[in-house]
């Protein structure tokens, strides 16, 4: 349930068909008709009217969607000339699914919002078509659409805050559940603050900027309570909101320019002082106050483990949970390592090889544990690197050896005491050293069950 879940891709015309699963009789049975009307009719067929088939709705359905083929502007008007004649029919969602797709795909904005519109009143938990409508809504820009779309940002909150953690899929730990709901909830606060900006209600606009700001502190979401202060003259409050924004303007902590962020900040700072005199000595200091405190509400992963058998790490890309308890016993050889550290790349394939070696051996595990602060970074790395071992989050498992230097590998025997321990390598010693450390380690498993 993470915000980028809130813009989930609109569902694609196969899935109106699917829906429908008569288009291919529909089509067959027309073609029957016309192909008896090009036949002579027999004797006995002229002295009786030839009876004409009655298409049912779900075969009109499939028929205004094949008849179309690929052109989407008659798609929207078989489909609408379809609505005309069933407006209540059973099939309507999907078909009005089908219309704001088309309707995008011909940036005909207006009629994809109505009929997104259309099919939140008949779902109105559909949260990604409801995120989509405040798209649309946004774009017209007119003051009814607006106001439309902050009851629809205000029905996503509402229905943000009341999701439990029993709702959430097994796949994910309770952990990564309360981050996501947290960023969620950060988001659609965040976008209901821009609605009430466009309508000049800054008031409102700042409230919820705050609220966001104090679930999941953001660069966006501090420069918008920048502006609100400037377009108030509240000189030292801007100041205050645009350094913060300024520090916190990496990685995903917004998507935001620092440039423009700098040249705001300049703008207010000499409204207030008169010239740029103390900018930078501000600036430096919010950036250390931001980063300790980012560092101090950060949540500490593990914080109650005391051994490596406590600790439930996270598997990467997927973020499913890898509890050391089932490895409690057994040997576990672990690279600790960053995206940021060129060695670590290097080391790699040396430890796949060396892993290689114990394949099938049930009583030793080989795991990368990645120890980056900025998890984002992890996955491209990944995919432009394609690991050789089992890819984890390292959750403090670094903190519990004491690991400050990258790479660090680490044998942990049944015991859970560490067997073998490498600050570096050396890559022409190091699959040697490494493999007898850990036949050492199962052989004294062996000795000592």
């Amino acid at each position: 349930m993470a915000s980028s879940t809130f813009l989930a891709p609109m569902a694609s015309l196969l899935f109106l068909c699917a829906a429908v699963p008569a288009l291919g009789k529909a089509v067959a049975s027309t073609e029957t008709t016309q192909g008896a009307a090009q036949k002579p009719p027999s004797p006995s067929a002229s002295r009786q009217p030839a009876a004409i088939k009655q298409l049912t709705p779900e075969e009109e359905l499939q028929l205004a969607v094949s008849s179309a083929g690929n052109d989407r502007a008659m798609l929207v008007r078989n489909l609408e000339a379809f609505l005309k004649k069933h407006p209540e029919n059973e099939n309507r969602s999907q078909v009005y699914r089908a219309l704001v797709e088309a309707s995008l795909q011909l940036r005909d904005d207006a009629r994809a919002s109505d009929y997104a519109e259309r099919i939140v009143a008949l779902n109105p938990n559909d949260i990604p078509i409801t995120m989509l409508t405040i798209q649309l809504l946004e774009r017209k820009d007119d003051e009814a659409g607006l106001r439309r779309a902050v009851s629809y940002a205000t029905r996503v909150i509402e229905f943000v805050s009341r999701t439990s953690a029993s709702d959430r899929s097994q796949r994910v730990s309770e952990e990564q559940w309360q981050r996501e709901k947290k960023t969620d909830q950060a988001s659609a606060l965040f976008i209901r603050g821009n609605l009430y900006m466009k309508l000049k209600d800054y008031q409102s606009a700042q409230q919820d900027f705050e609220s966001s700001y104090r679930i999941t502190p953001t660069a966006s979401a501090a420069e918008r309570l920048g502006e609100t202060a400037e377009l108030k003259k509240d000189w030292n409050f801007a100041i205050a909101e645009y350094s913060r924004a300024f520090a916190l303007a990496e990685g995903r902590n917004g998507n935001v320019s620092r440039k423009e962020i700098r040249q705001k900040l300049g703008n207010v700072w000499r409204m207030a002082h008169g010239s740029d005199e103390g900018l930078g000595t501000y600036m430096l200091r919010t950036f250390d106050d931001v980063s300790q405190i980012s560092n101090s509400v950060k949540p500490q992963k593990n914080a109650s483990a005391h051994e490596p058998s406590d600790f439930t790490l996270r598997n990467i890309p997927e973020g499913t949970p890898f509890p050391l308890q089932n490895w409690k016993g057994k040997v576990l050889v672990l690279d600790f390592w960053t995206t940021w550290c060129g060695p670590c790349r290097a080391l790699d394939p040396l430890f796949g090889r060396v892993a290689m070696q114990f394949d099938g051996v049930t009583d030793v595990t080989f795991l990368a544990a990645n120890c980056d602060e900025d998890e984002t970074l992890v996955p491209t790395y990944l995919a432009e690197s394609k690991p050789h071992t089992t890819v984890v989050f390292a959750d403090g498992l670094d903190r519990l050896f004491g690991v400050n230097s990258f790479p660090t590998v680490v044998v942990i025997g049944r015991d859970g005491k560490i067997a073998y321990r490498a600050d570096g390598f050396s890559p022409d010693t190091f699959e040697q050293e490494l493999t007898a450390a850990v036949r050492r380690t199962l052989e004294a498993q062996n000795k000592n069950p």
